[in-house]
């Protein structure tokens, strides 16, 4: 009797997947520049050739990787957003959580230290533009329903990915990130209230 072959493309998944778990844990554990190839296709039970053939180097791995963290946080702040009882309310949750991630040692690693100087300006991300666009839709809806000013949603939709960013990269290499979380946080929830007409949302 014949053993069933996976099809091809089960195969590549499967490969692909195994890469990425393997790198995965090598960026979280060791950080990119330490990370080596052979230590990671080794873990994955594959070659050099394998991951070339996929990625195409390295960063084409670190990339793929990148991908699939920024899905697990998108899916895990629409999560949180979505919880709120008010769009406001929401709105300053998902903004607040992202800042608060930077508290984990995985995401500190690779998404806000090996992540720039790796792939250059977070800015020009492939995710960049489509943040800008979330955030720029809620302020909309905000800014129609009343509840908070008269204010260019694209314009302060960039000032407020630039500021949670920033902030998120201020505690992923402060000495004492939990200390310096706390002050973030307290002074973003500051900065996003300036945006409330009369300083309240209304119910």
């Amino acid at each position: 009797m014949k053993t069933a072959h996976k099809p091809r493309s089960e195969m590549i998944a499967e490969t692909r997947a195994k890469l990425i778990a393997a790198a995965r844990n090598a960026f979280a554990t060791v950080g990119y520049a330490n990370a080596s190839m052979d230590d990671f296709t080794a873990e994955a039970g594959l070659t050099r050739g394998a991951l070339y053939h996929h990625f195409g180097d390295k960063k084409g791995l670190f990339e793929a990787v990148m991908a699939q963290i920024d899905h697990e946080m998108s899916v895990r702040l629409t999560t949180i957003s979505a919880r709120a009882r008010t769009r406001w309310q929401g709105f300053v949750d998902e903004n607040i959580a992202y800042v608060e991630m930077a508290l984990e040692p995985e995401i500190q690693r690779i998404v806000l230290r090996d992540g720039p100087a790796v792939l250059g300006d977070p800015a020009q991300w492939p995710n960049a533009n489509a943040c800008i666009l979330s955030i720029s839709g809620n302020l909309a809806a905000l800014r129609q329903e009343g509840v908070i000013r008269d204010i260019d949603p694209e314009a302060m939709a960039r000032l407020i990915s630039g500021a949670s960013l920033y902030a998120a990269q201020w505690i992923a290499n402060s000495e004492d990130p939990a200390a310096t979380s706390r002050k973030a946080v307290k002074a973003f929830r500051a900065l996003m209230e300036g945006l409330l007409v009369n300083g309240k949302a209304v119910s």
